[in-house]
């Protein structure tokens, strides 16, 4: 699919590839944070294997919205995304919750704060060059996309100080309360989706 602003293709390839690149990272961390959640206990590791899920339907839609053409694939693919970070948030206010209540104490470890960092670094490049491509394409689902890559890069500097002030200073609750930070900016996310905010 060409277009008068990219008649060669190289943004959608460039694009394309962003979202793959997205795909192959967001694939091998869900199988890393779940080994990480199931060793530290932690709620907020958990939340983010979570949203490593929701980052991989939203790049499979983006990749199939990128593949054909019309406004109504265009707001189907959004709403998917939307719908995605509604149940995801839902999850994790429950779990974070129950976890705050019951006092249950995660085990934190390096290896959390280690993956968190790379990903965040690795989430915030890619954030930046979805939004750059999709604005030059002119295309919203793109640009949405980008934002969701952003809020995973800060979603993981959140995890990643839940377990390091945990680590570091005992706070036992920082572990579930940085699940709930994740909580809001999915609800949020997905309230910009479905105003027509994209």
């Amino acid at each position: 699919m060409t277009s008068a602003t990219d008649p060669g293709g190289t943004l959608l390839r460039r694009g394309m590839a962003l979202e793959w690149i997205t795909l192959g990272w967001n694939v091998v961390g869900v199988i890393v944070l779940a080994v990480l959640a199931i060793t530290a206990s932690s709620v907020a590791l958990a939340g983010f294997g979570l949203d490593s899920l929701i980052e991989i339907g939203a790049s499979a839609v983006v990749l199939w919205e990128l593949s054909g053409t019309g406004e109504a694939r265009q707001r189907l693919a959004l709403r998917i995304i939307g719908v995605a970070f509604l149940a995801l948030a839902a999850y994790l206010l429950v779990l974070s919750l129950v976890t705050l209540l019951d006092g249950h104490r995660a085990v934190p470890a390096v290896g959390g704060i280690v993956w968190t960092g790379i990903t965040a670094t690795v989430m915030f490049t890619l954030a930046a060059l979805k939004t750059r491509t999709g604005r030059a394409l002119g295309n919203p689902v793109l640009q949405t996309e980008g934002r969701v890559t952003f809020i995973d890069a800060l979603l993981a500097v959140a995890v990643l100080l839940g377990i390091a002030l945990d680590l570091l200073l005992g706070w036992w609750w920082a572990d579930p309360l940085a699940g709930l930070v994740i909580v809001f900016y999915a609800v949020r996310e997905a309230v910009q989706i479905f105003r027509g905010n994209p």
